[in-house]
């Protein structure tokens, strides 16, 4: 016989949570004695304390003697059990777990107690204290029955199971993904499905908007079949281009699977492609070989479609996956396929579909529609619509539908060729067969007539596509010539059969809606030419379906604004950009630049030039040649200035351009100095590019160092390491600006020194000076009446790098070339000046201004 005795109101040490206890609300003990109610049966009497054996747990507990009966005590327990329910159901779970602890240390089986308790009060209670808030406190409850020995499982109903469920996901909801998965994790440690609680999808989704990729990994372990979640959260952060969150989730798959796992791998392989880090994937590739580990199918193709960019890399991994064995499928085919797309190679793509027309006759292989839809897109491109149409040919012989892919590509071909007759023939026959266009399709046969210069078909088009939709036309009052003129191109195609038309399923809506989107609205803009009130029509149109004008709707509203010489219109599209919250982009602010220089509206061409520098948007190519190529003549030196300024800016952001152009024009304004402008406008030297030194020399960088000087107080010109030729035009260059700066009241108050050699001493070095100093002096003397002296040649110290002069400054300016010498210990270098005096150039000066 035992002895059995609860005391109520006693303390009771539960189980720490060591994962969080903050979470736990703090049980109180009770300090009331628990009520019996009338209707129950009164417990046993109160024994004293057996003496027959010490007690082998501390003092919390006095013994009850249990009857020997086997009825009665079965009685007495239900009693206990009907108590515990009872409170249980009061929420009083530090008083439950209180008499559960006691019944199961005195012996009884926790089985036969836990078979006698009301799992509906249980439950009820449960659903209680999670609507208050507390659902900690149930997981403290909870690990402390599990420690019991009860299964807490047996305990909950479904209404107990739902509330948790509920909390779990009103967790979720408000974002904790992070208390969410403690949360479960706990209730996975108790048997609890949690795959059921929540929607995975949704854990992994907040997961991966707030880059937890350990909180994912924890989720990801208790669940079931943990390897296909593991996949779907690698994908999920790949989505999202978080590849470093996808690697760390793929290291702790790793750790977790038994053997290599392929679906993994594929997964990272094509997540690398998503986030375009393709060396990545690679770098994974290399590692499963490191492994000794053959990649299957799957892993090969998914490792050719993100190295696609890279038609070596991807003929290698066809090669080596032949090597280890690995049988090629037809999707492998079709990558190879879009390899060649890519890098436009016609020939290698002609093979490969050889290869599977081959593998198709013997049975290995069964081509579908992907396949004939790359090779038609790369005949396409290359513009041989006869062979896309011969591939067309095949596919219907070998019973494949086209898709709508695939009559684009179609269509594109005709297209790209000029052929619009026959794209339109094909838009036809698309609809015969019981394709939807899409809005690329249209686009592309818009695109065409606009480039056919077809303005008006391209609007009719449009217009009933917009109106009535597309229509099914029947087979028996089909007509190919719906569009185009009859006859035109009455043998073009026979491609559309009977047999063809009975193969397709024609059972479809009559009228299809059609959507235009932005391009369209763009393409037909283009359409306009330059009736600038229907391009803007348009654009108010395209504003009034919900679409937003990209910067190409209003680049080429710029450029039908600038067609009708509207040059005023042009710039106030930018202020027009601005007003709709769009900052103008070096396109938009180009495309005006053109229409001023197109309309010789040069200083508003320059001055958005200045602006665009303003708001720190880079000038690009097309920019620096629309604006150095803006004259034809230059008139004054603020001109010259200006556009030097911006072939420097040009050199300087790194863009090369061919200066031959810009070099006749400077040659042109420096030989002003010598003619009037009746006497040379429209002339040229008749020097050749290599004259000046090619398209790399040093003219213009001379040209613009002295003419950005701005007194004429000290002047020296330095020509050394030009031609004859383009030192000529550099000592004309300051002639002219000196000039003109004279005329400003800018006088003169120095001689002018030219700077012809350094050199060591030798024949050809003489040679060298002797043809750029007899240039320039017959130019000086000779042409322009001046009076020049040889100012002395000069050894300099081959230690150092700079001519030693009173004035350094004087001779070369603030703006000179470092003259470097380098060191030799046999010849010394000699500096050879010519002086132009301030007496003769003032003279000068005076008698052309009273010549003009």
């Amino acid at each position: 016989m035992r002895d059995f005795l609860i005391i109520l109101g006693s303390s009771i040490v539960l189980p720490p949570n060591h994962h969080n206890n903050n979470h736990f609300s703090k049980l109180k003990p009770s300090t009331t004695t628990t009520t019996l109610s009338p209707s129950k049966p009164p417990p046993p009497p109160l024994q004293p304390p057996s003496t027959s054996s010490p007690p082998t747990r501390p003092p919390l507990f006095s013994t009850v003697r249990w009857d020997s009966d086997p009825s009665r005590r079965r009685n007495h327990l239900k009693y206990y059990a009907d108590l515990a329910s009872n409170l249980a159901e009061d929420a009083r779970f530090h008083d439950f777990l209180m008499i559960t602890e006691s019944v199961v240390v005195s012996g009884i089986e926790s089985a036969d107690f836990l078979n006698l308790l009301s799992i509906e009060l249980f439950s009820a209670g449960i659903v209680r204290v999670i609507s208050e808030g507390k659902v900690w406190r149930v997981v403290e409850v909870l690990i402390c029955v599990e420690k019991l020995g009860i299964d807490v499982l047996r305990l909950f109903d479904g209404a107990a199971m739902e509330a948790i469920a509920e909390e779990c996901r009103r967790i979720v909801k408000r974002g904790d993904v992070e208390e969410a998965v403690k949360l479960m994790e706990i209730l996975a440690g108790l048997h609890f499905s949690i795959k059921e609680l929540v929607d995975p999808s949704e854990i992994v989704g907040l997961c991966v908007r707030k880059h937890y990729s350990n909180i994912a990994i924890r989720y990801a372990c208790i669940i079931p079949h943990a390897h296909i979640l593991f996949c779907t959260i690698i994908h999920e952060f790949g989505k999202k281009g978080d590849l470093v969150s996808a690697l760390t989730v793929f290291e702790a798959s790793k750790q977790k699977s038994i053997g290599p796992n392929m679906y993994a791998y594929r997964t990272i392989i094509d997540v690398c492609g998503l986030c375009g880090d393709y060396l990545k994937s690679r770098s994974i590739y290399e590692e499963l070989l490191a492994k000794k580990v053959t990649p299957n199918i799957y892993v090969f193709n998914s490792l050719m479609n993100v190295n696609a960019c890279d038609l070596s890399y991807t003929l290698q991994l066809y090669k080596h996956m032949k090597n280890l064995g690995v049988a090629a499928d037809m999707t492998s085919y079709n990558i190879l396929l879009k390899s060649c797309c890519i890098a436009a190679r016609v020939d290698l793509a002609q093979n490969i579909y050889s290869e599977v027309q081959r593998l198709e006759s013997s049975g290995v292989l069964k081509l579908d529609v992907f396949t004939y839809s790359t090779i038609i897109k790369i005949f396409a491109d290359a513009k041989l619509w006869q062979m896309s149409l011969k591939i067309k040919d095949d596919m219907l012989s070998a019973g494949v539908a086209p898709n709508t892919v695939t009559w684009s590509s179609l269509i594109s071909a005709c297209a790209n060729a000029g052929l619009v007759e026959q794209a339109i023939q094909l838009f036809d026959e698309m609809l015969l067969a019981g394709c939807q266009p899409n809005s690329q399709c249209c686009n592309v046969l818009l695109h065409a007539c606009v480039e056919a210069f077809q303005y008006d078909r391209a609007f009719r088009l449009f217009r009933s596509w917009k109106e009535s939709g597309f229509h099914k036309a029947s087979v028996e009052g089909y007509n190919v010539n719906k569009y185009s003129n009859a006859g035109a191109y009455g043998n073009f195609s026979n491609t559309m059969s009977n047999r063809t038309a009975k193969s397709h399923n024609l059972n479809f809506p009559r009228r299809v809606l059609f959507t235009p989107t932005t391009a369209t609205y763009n393409i037909l803009m283009k359409a306009c030419g330059t009736d600038y009130y229907r391009a803007k029509a348009l654009m108010d149109e395209m504003n009034a379906v919900g679409l937003s004008p990209n910067y190409i709707s209003w680049s080429t509203l710029v450029h039908v604004c600038g067609g009708s010489g509207n040059v005023e219109g042009a710039v106030q599209i930018l202020s027009s950009l601005r007003e709709a919250g769009i900052q103008p982009d070096v396109i938009a602010y180009t495309a005006v630049i053109k229409v001023c220089v197109e309309r010789k509206n040069l200083k508003t061409a320059f001055s958005l030039f200045a602006e665009m520098k303003r708001y720190q948007i880079k000038p690009n190519m097309v920019t620096y040649n629309t604006l150095l190529r803006a004259r034809s003549t230059y008139g004054s030196l603020q001109e010259v200035q200006q556009c030097l300024e911006i072939y420097q800016d040009m050199r300087k952001a790194g863009y090369k351009s061919n200066d031959y152009y810009l070099k006749q024009l400077i040659e042109e304004w420096c030989e002003g100095v010598i003619q009037n402008n009746n006497q040379y406008e429209g002339r040229f030297s008749s020097c050749n590019e290599a004259d000046l030194g090619g398209p790399h020399s040093l003219l213009l960088e001379k040209v613009a160092v002295h003419l950005q000087k701005r007194n004429t107080e000290s002047m020296a010109i330095d020509l050394q390491g030009l031609t004859k030729v383009e030192a000529r035009i550099v000592v004309l260059a300051v002639l002219r600006m000196i000039k003109e700066n004279n005329a400003q009241g800018c006088l003169l108050k120095d001689d002018l020194f030219i700077i012809l050699q350094v050199k060591k001493t030798s024949t050809n070095s003489a040679k060298a000076k002797s043809e750029v100093e007899d240039a320039i002096t017959k130019l000086l003397q000779d042409e322009l009446g001046l009076e020049v002296t040889l100012a002395g040649s000069e050894k300099v110290n081959p230690s150092t790098s700079l001519v030693s002069y009173a004035n350094e400054e004087e001779i070369l300016g603030s703006n000179r070339f470092p003259i470097k010498l380098k060191p030799s210990a046999r010849r010394p270098a000699v500096l050879h000046r010519l002086k132009v005096t301030r007496k003769s150039l003032r003279y000068w000066l005076q008698r052309r201004v009273s010549n003009h």
